[in-house]
């Protein structure tokens, strides 16, 4: 049973019907160490009659016992008083960093390991663009600097053998407080890293940063060395925007900022992330603009996806194919309405054409309703979670790729870098995509891609009614797409490109030092 599904039976009063009714129950979380004092088991142990205990997908196992239950109670009551406490500090810190900055320029030790810090509180992501951003870069700083050192909260599919991993356990205090994790993560990963690093020479720090995280400028700081931060938009906006607005948004909005103002090089995906973070007070010159990339040896047209074909059944059919972790920004509800559109335009595609969709994620119900909706249950097929090592073969086994990302809901520009569209031209397909922001200059209209206004549930309709008639234009599109990406958009020229970039910063008048790395191609 889930913590879904236990909160369901909550909810729902099914629970007063269950006590003592099962022999057994289970919990089942994706690793124990950070699954914090679930509430939820209390539940759970009135309606077990024998044994209760929670288990990960590792084989861990740990037993709820009533001693542990009003241990974890007791536990929370003591948190719910101290947690003013861990606040104050926490401002603190923070009010003392921004009035200090790095005294003296960074010290660059030659030979250095890069380390780089994943402080995400999500666990059991297995693809998506995170984690092909993350792999890609840490892959490729092996190659040009030196075997880097990762600190994270979660393991990294599609990492080479040589990166050295650590995965810091997330401490279980304040587990049940929105937010409050968050806090306590700086100075586990600040203790953990000095462990891990030990007596060893540090080149430079690189954090993917997540909110209310400074635990990168601090060990920069720590340890004199470069700090690089790898900024994705603002916590608070998504926060406002696609989830929930933050409990303690002001806080968040500072330690966001002193990260930005006191990074020695900060990372952005695009053009309209880094006028975003100008416009809140950071140095241009300080802001580096890098999109997303892709390693087009692991995506590439010899992937073979017959047998993904032959898997749902889409052999002598034009598969149309969307990967995606289905967020609100990746437009599959729209895609879902475009499919209909065409096929209820053209009923002599509805034996030659299906739509593969690949993934999961908070849009997915939506996006199964429209198409059930419309009765074309038959022509889609879902995929459900596919691992990032077996993302290639499922797009292998697409004819067209599309890539229908929504404007931002409050008209701001569109601030990503879809890291699904470069794998889709490394994949020399033809594609179909919203002309949106950098997806609109990454692409070409009619040379590398067929482009659509975001949005647009007719334009798109006509686009892949376009793609799928026309396999000569498909395979132009598709060709000339490959070579664009292979010239410009590999993450072997994003970390190139990055390293440069902090080179020429720390290499400037008021700093002595230079940084030394290896060539890369």
């Amino acid at each position: 049973m889930s913590d879904a599904d236990v909160r369901s039976w909550v909810f729902s009063g099914r629970i007063l019907r269950s006590v003592r009714r099962y022999r057994m129950s289970r919990l089942l979380t994706e690793r124990l160490a950070t699954s914090g004092r679930p509430m939820l088991a209390w539940p759970l142990w009135l309606m077990s009659g024998s044994r209760c205990y929670i288990a990960d997908t590792e084989g861990a196992e740990r037993d709820v016992t009533l001693g542990l239950l009003w241990r974890w109670t007791g536990q929370l009551l003591g948190e719910t008083i101290s947690r003013r406490v861990l606040l104050r500090r926490v401002e603190q810190e923070v009010a003392d960093a921004e009035r200090s900055p790095r005294a003296g320029p960074v010290t660059v030790r030659a030979g250095g390991a890069p380390v780089y810090l994943r402080t995400d509180l999500s666990f059991g992501i297995r693809a998506g663009g995170s984690v092909g951003h993350t792999a890609g870069v840490l892959n490729e700083l092996e190659t040009a600097v030196g075997t880097p050192i990762l600190m994270t909260t979660a393991p990294i599919p599609t990492l080479n053998r040589g990166v050295e991993v650590h995965q810091v356990t997330v401490p279980e205090r304040f587990w049940n407080f929105r937010e409050l994790p968050t806090f306590l993560l700086n100075d586990v990963f600040v203790a953990e890293t000095l462990r891990a690093v030990d007596t060893r020479v540090v080149s430079f720090v690189y954090q993917r940063y997540s909110l209310n995280n400074y635990a990168g400028l601090q060990l920069a700081r720590r340890l004199n060395v470069p700090f690089v931060l790898e900024y994705n938009g603002s916590e608070i906006w998504m926060g406002r925007h696609w989830g929930r607005p933050l409990k303690y948004e002001a806080l968040a909005t500072r330690i966001e900022m002193l990260n930005v103002r006191n990074a020695d090089l900060v990372v952005v995906v695009s053009r309209a992330m880094r006028d975003e973070l100008v416009a809140r007070g950071a140095e241009s010159d300080r802001v580096l603009v890098n999109p997303n990339a892709v390693d087009p040896e692991r995506y590439s047209p010899a992937i073979d996806g017959a047998g993904v074909r032959r898997r749902y059944g889409l052999d002598g059919h034009t598969v149309l194919g969307f990967m995606s972790t289905f967020g609100p920004w990746h437009g599959s509800v729209v895609l879902a309405r475009a499919f209909v559109r065409l096929i209820t335009r053209n009923p002599d595609l509805r034996n030659s054409v299906r739509l593969l969709m690949i993934g999961s994620g908070v849009e997915l119900e939506a996006t199964r309703h429209v198409i059930a909706d419309a009765g074309l249950d038959g022509l889609v097929r879902f995929t459900g979670l596919v691992p990032q090592e077996e993302g290639p073969a499922h797009l292998a086994a697409c004819d067209l790729l599309i890539s229908p990302h929504v404007p931002n809901p409050d008209g701001s520009p569109f601030f990503g870098s879809p890291t699904k569209l470069f794998e889709y031209m490394a994949m020399a397909r033809g594609i179909v995509a919203s002309n949106l922001d950098q997806i609109g200059e990454v692409l070409r209209h009619g040379e590398t891609a067929w482009l659509v206004p975001p949005a647009d549930v007719d334009a798109l309709a006509d686009g892949l009614d376009r793609l799928v008639r026309d396999a000569a234009l498909r395979e132009a599109l598709g060709s000339a797409a490959r070579r664009d990406v292979v010239a410009q958009h590999t993450w072997r020229a994003h970390v190139a490109r990055t390293l440069a970039a902090l080179e020429r910063r720390i290499s400037s008048p008021e700093s002595s030092t230079s940084f030394a790395m290896r060539s890369s191609a």
